[in-house]
């Protein structure tokens, strides 16, 4: 605790300095935080787990490590050093993930057939990124610390978000192999009375959305600017498994009716009968986890469900999917508090009223004008963490977004079509990484996430 407690501070002071005041050694500590962080979630892995890729959305763990580290070389090193030496020139294009403008790339859906390099060879790819860029923060004069700190800090955070893809992408391979192995033993969650879903409402107005003070967001969290919303209420916690079997029983998957077009036509055309991971045995639903198969547990999140399953469980339920706008606006002035990755757990858990230290939900109530500015209030549980909460939002540009010049700028921008967006984190998300205001996106019929929902409705003024 008191290490995870230390990275946090860390994290606040680099997110929170102007990039202009930071220092060679506040980045080093902090990028040395991460790489070990990286590295750590791939011991309890083989050799041989590190090459499965085993579906095109999936990449390796040892491509994640690789080409984590491909982002400092390519985009910082090359850029600051002066005749720097790369590792393996032919990395350039092996672990190249999307960069058009940084040249060709291997083909996605084939990076597992790329037995070589070796693990081995990855982690002396990392050593030999992390030697130089260290080196470079411990000589470096301020101003070309100034010139690195925001491709630094953008590494930073791209790598976090490949340690929450090392622990989905290895969940995936996992499940893939008919003996189901563990990626390692987990701790049961203490239990707790479960906790009973109530309405928190908010009120009309026009209310500021996205990134607006000083410390990290992407590009895609920006500008701030204001939204109406009408008068809406949002459920106090995540749909839970006992629901969702509910919705099954009841003929979710047999009945058209709850379901969009494509949604139907993806259902009928991959005989989806349950969410991705669920496998019924003599009458019983067991789940696939990061700690092997087990039966499932009614008061847990769903989760493993595509944005069509998200969206037709709501319609059936009698309600919908928040808006990113109403999901955010409950979201401000919460802390960043739940099950994400430094839990340990890697798996939803049920919100309690334990966990929640006694609170228990008071109903449902409006804000006043200085309440609904801060956002939330006493009854909302699990906005963070547990599971990436699917939202009825197609991901587009905010009003006066600007596309960030040169490579930077295919970070998210060219994924802005065909997408919809995500909030919250989930139990693979390291809790520095995840804010209000953070935006994920996912296409809607993407299943191998940590992805479930929560309801929303609308509401008189």
């Amino acid at each position: 605790m008191a290490a995870e407690t230390e990275c946090l501070t860390v994290a606040r002071q680099i997110d929170t300095t102007a990039e202009s005041d930071i220092t060679g050694s506040q980045l080093a500590e902090r990028y040395r935080e991460v790489r070990r962080a990286t590295e750590a979630l791939s011991e309890p892995l083989t050799p041989e787990d590190c090459a499965i890729q085993s579906m095109p959305d999936v990449s390796p763990a040892k491509w994640h490590l690789a080409h984590s580290s491909w982002f400092f070389e390519v985009l910082l090193l090359a850029d600051l050093i002066k005749d720097y030496e790369p590792f393996d020139s032919r990395f350039h294009y092996l672990f190249n993930s999307y960069y058009n403008s940084l040249g060709k790339q291997f083909d996605r859906p084939h990076r597992g057939i790329l037995s070589r390099p070796g693990l081995a060879d990855v982690l002396a790819y990392r050593r030999h990124v992390d030697q130089h860029v260290l080196d470079f923060l411990a000589t470096a004069d301020p101003t070309a610390i100034r010139k690195a700190a925001s491709i630094i800090i953008l590494g930073l955070n791209h790598e976090q978000q490949h340690q929450e893809l090392i622990l989905t992408d290895i969940k995936h391979v996992f499940w893939s192999n008919p003996l189901r192995p563990a990626y390692r033993e987990i701790p049961a969650p203490s239990a707790g009375q479960p906790s009973p879903n109530a309405w928190e409402a908010f009120q009309e107005g026009v209310y500021t959305i996205g990134h607006e003070n000083g410390a990290f967001a992407y590009d895609n969290e920006s500008p701030a600017h204001k939204v109406y919303v009408a008068p809406f209420q949002i459920a106090s916690r995540l749909v839970t498994i006992g629901e969702y079997l509910e919705f099954m029983a009841d003929g979710g998957y047999e009945r058209p009716t709850f379901w969009l077009s494509d949604g139907w036509k993806v259902v009928q055309e991959r005989q989806w009968k349950a969410p991705l991971y669920w496998e019924e045995r003599e009458g019983r639903w067991w789940l696939m986890t990061l700690a092997g198969m087990r039966l499932v547990e009614p008061d847990e999140p769903v989760c493993h469900v595509s944005f069509y399953e998200a969206d037709a469980f709501a319609r059936w339920a009698g309600a919908r999917l928040p808006s990113e706008d109403e999901w955010e606006i409950a979201a401000r002035g919460l802390s960043i508090e739940g099950n994400l990755l430094e839990s340990g757990l890697l798996h939803p858990t049920a919100s309690s009223v334990d966990a929640q230290e006694g609170a228990a939900p008071v109903g449902n109530r409006c804000h006043s004008k200085e309440d609904r500015r801060r956002g939330g209030g006493g009854t909302l549980r699990q906005m963070f963490g547990d599971v990436w909460e699917w939202t009825g939002s197609p991901y587009r540009p905010y009003p006066g977004y600007r596309l960030p010049e040169g490579a930077p700028g295919e970070y998210n921008a060219k994924f802005m079509c065909n997408q919809m967006v995500l909030r919250g984190g989930s139990c693979a998300t390291p809790r520095s990484h995840i804010r209000p205001t953070y935006r994920n996106f996912f296409p809607p019929d993407a299943r191998w996430q940590f992805t479930g929902l929560r309801l929303a409705k609308d509401a008189t003024s």
